[in-house]
This record gives structure tokens, sequence and C-alpha cells, in this order.
């Protein structure tokens, strides 16, 4: 991934209750693919799946060095949806940052 752009960290979360907690530790439960896919179709819909993955793939474009304008075409979102990504990529709390640089 060629890469322009830097990660400047100016958000910050931590879990608000018990229950955010336990789902956090329940993604550190899953030893693999498959049970991961499971997890989420359990946890999520489908058009919630396909939501939070075109938002990885935004993220992915964005660090790629696409133009707002193109990525917002090519997955068929508004460039508001480009943007909003762009800020957690970017001025997060460092995960899409994470997961997109392993």
């Amino acid at each position: 991934m060629k890469n322009k752009y830097q990660y400047n960290s100016s958000e910050s979360y931590s879990p608000r209750n018990e229950k955010e907690k336990a789902l956090i530790k329940a993604f550190l439960k899953l030893k693999d693919e498959k049970e991961a896919a499971d997890f989420l179709r359990d946890l999520m819909t489908l058009p919630e799946i396909e939501e939070f993955s075109n938002r990885l793939e935004i993220a992915k474009l964005l660090l790629e060095g696409g133009s707002y304008q193109r990525i917002a075409k090519r997955m068929g979102v508004s460039t508001t949806t480009v943007t909003r990504v762009a800020h957690w990529l970017f001025k997060g709390c460092g995960g899409y940052w994470k997961v997109l640089k392993r």
C-alpha cells in the first residue's frame, strides 16, 4: 500500500460498561476466519455486515491514495461517508490504521 498519509490520533475510546467490555473480549476469543464470520453473522444483519465491509474498503482505498469522489462513486456512497471514514482512519482511535497496516 502506498501511503502519503499519516495517522494522528485525536480520539480515544474506552468501553463504557461491562457489556461493551464483553463484546471486545468476545472478538478476542475468536480463533480463525470461520469463527469470526460466524460470530459476525450471528451478531449483525447482512446489511450491517455489508456496511461495515464497505467502510473498511473505503479506508483501504483512502490509504491507496484514491480521491474522495472516485471512492464515493466506486463504492456507491456519498462523499460525506468517505469523509467520515477518513476522519476515523486518520484522526480516530487507530483501529482502521492498525488493521490495514498488519
